[in-house]
C-alpha cells in the first residue's frame, strides 16, 4: 500500500519514556531522511496504527511498565517481526549477550553515538528486505 509519488519514506518508530531523548533520535532520523514517529511507552506503540507501517524500531530499555526488550519480545510473540535497536544509559554485557543472542540488531548505550545509530539504522533497514532500490 504505497502512496503516489517517487520515493515512500522508511518510518522508523522510537519508544522512549524520555522526552529529550525521543526528540533528539527523532531529529536524527528526520535528517538522514526517514520519517520519524515517537511514543513514550511501549503500550502507546503496541495500540498505534502506525505499528504496522514500522520498519525499524528504536526502544529504551528501562521503561516503567515494559521494557524495550520486552515490547520487542511480544512483537515476535505476536509474528510482528520489526528489526529492532535497544539502547540503554545502563548498558551491561550480559543484557548486551541476551538481547543480541533474541535478535536485536544493535545494543547502544545513552548518549547514542549518531554515527553508530546511523549505522545500525542502515543495517536493520537492509535486513528488514528490500524497500527502495538505491542506485
Amino acid at each position: 500500500m504505497t502512496k503516489g509519488g517517487m520515493t515512500r519514506k522508511i518510518l522508523v518508530s522510537v519508544v522512549d519514556d524520555d522526552r529529550s531523548c525521543r526528540e533528539s533520535l527523532c531529529r536524527l532520523l528526520r535528517s538522514l531522511g526517514h520519517t520519524a514517529d515517537v511514543f513514550s511507552s511501549a503500550a502507546e506503540f503496541l495500540t498505534s496504527p502506525r505499528l504496522a507501517e514500522t520498519a525499524c524500531l528504536i526502544a529504551d530499555i528501562q521503561m516503567p511498565a515494559m521494557t524495550g526488550l520486552e515490547l520487542y519480545r511480544r512483537l515476535i510473540d505476536t509474528g510482528q517481526v520489526i528489526p529492532t535497536i535497544l539502547v540503554t544509559a545502563f548498558p551491561n554485557d550480559a543484557d548486551r549477550a541476551r538481547a543480541l543472542n533474541d535478535g536485536v540488531a544493535c545494543y547502544l548505550g545513552k548518549p547514542v553515538d549518531d554515527e553508530h545509530l546511523t549505522q545500525c539504522v542502515r543495517e536493520a533497514l537492509r535486513s528488514a528486505g528490500p524497500h527502495e532500490e538505491e542506485p
